[in-house]
């Protein structure tokens, strides 16, 4: 049994924090975000806004994410505490460290996500929330533990992934109840993000296959030994991310163009280059190097997108 060692309430906290994995919580915000002010522009510009309402619904659909997302990588850590002591890369986390017993780490994790799919409700509306619960339950129910049971886990994971901009693109839409669904932004982002995902996770899954298989978790690195078929996947996707990174102009009413378009191509290739590179090669080196170019490739589009349809609202 794994006993927390006497923290000071610094560590105690840092640890806490630790438990909803900051950088990944950062990310879903961040393409929460995205949707939310792309919907909102596309659909209202920026003059004739409800500035109470906008903040409102902003901080529900925002911060409601950012909660929901810290309680399920909490709920993550505590159902993977075992599997994380055998892995040379998760063995400092909270639970296997004793910083944290695992006790302390679920309930942490239950609060967060009833807390957040609670505060997008109240902020942001039902919508929004009934796509903040199935993010935190996909999350936790679907592909936390199919990591253990099959390959297809990486695809599962990109559920959870590709919603949160789709939280935000409900929060900003209008119409009521269910009608806030369907917005063109929203499908258009999360359909980018589900491609996304893909080659970026299993480029880390290469870089760390060895330890994967330690902890018990069927990536798909770990059961193709050759790399032929994940470097096939990740050549792929790849060139299905060149159009989907495309989706949202037309789904955009108009609001992106040019430097959309014009960036999505050029970091869509070069991208695919590097993946292409790693089917030829399939050495770690190369996979890191996609991995990198994927950290970059999606906030460089992202922002590109924003200011492209914050520009033209101006005009």
């Amino acid at each position: 049994m794994i006993r927390p060692r006497e923290e000071a309430p610094a560590s105690r906290l840092d640890a806490l924090i630790e438990s909803g994995k900051p950088g990944i919580t950062k990310m879903v915000t961040i393409t929460a975000g995205v949707g939310f002010l792309l919907e909102l522009l596309t659909r209202s510009g920026v003059s004739g806004v409800d500035t109470a309402h906008l903040v409102k619904t902003g901080v529900g659909a925002i911060v409601g994410t950012a909660l929901a997302s810290a309680g399920a990588n909490a709920l993550n850590m505590w159902y993977e505490a075992d599997a994380d002591a055998k892995m040379h890369r998760t063995r400092g986390r909270p639970i296997p460290s004793g910083r944290l017993t695992r006790h302390q780490t679920v309930k942490l994790g239950l609060w967060l996500s009833v807390v957040g799919v609670l505060l997008t409700m109240l902020l942001a509306g039902t919508a929004a929330a009934l796509l903040c619960f199935v993010c935190v339950v996909s999350y936790v129910f679907l592909y936390t533990p199919m990591k253990t049971r099959s390959v297809l886990n990486t695809l599962l994971g990109t559920i959870p992934g590709a919603l949160p901009p789709m939280i935000g693109a409900a929060a900003a839409s209008p119409g009521f109840g269910y009608q806030r669904l369907f917005s063109p932004v929203g499908w258009s982002l999360a359909a980018l993000m589900i491609i996304w995902q893909i080659p970026h996770f299993l480029a880390i899954a290469w870089l760390y296959r060895d330890d994967y298989a330690r902890g018990g978790h069927r990536m798909l690195p770990v059961v193709d030994a050759s790399g032929r078929v994940t470097s096939a996947v990740i050549v792929t996707t790849a060139v299905l991310l060149i159009p989907a990174t495309c989706l949202p102009v037309y789904a955009g009413g108009g609001l992106l163009g040019l430097p959309t378009l014009v960036t999505a191509g050029v970091t869509g290739i070069v991208y695919l280059a590097l993946c292409l590179r790693l089917a030829l090669r399939r050495d770690d080196r190369t996979a890191k190097q996609v991995f990198i170019a994927s950290i970059i490739h999606l906030p460089v589009l992202l922002m590109v997108m924003v200011a492209d349809a914050a520009v033209r609202a101006l005009l």
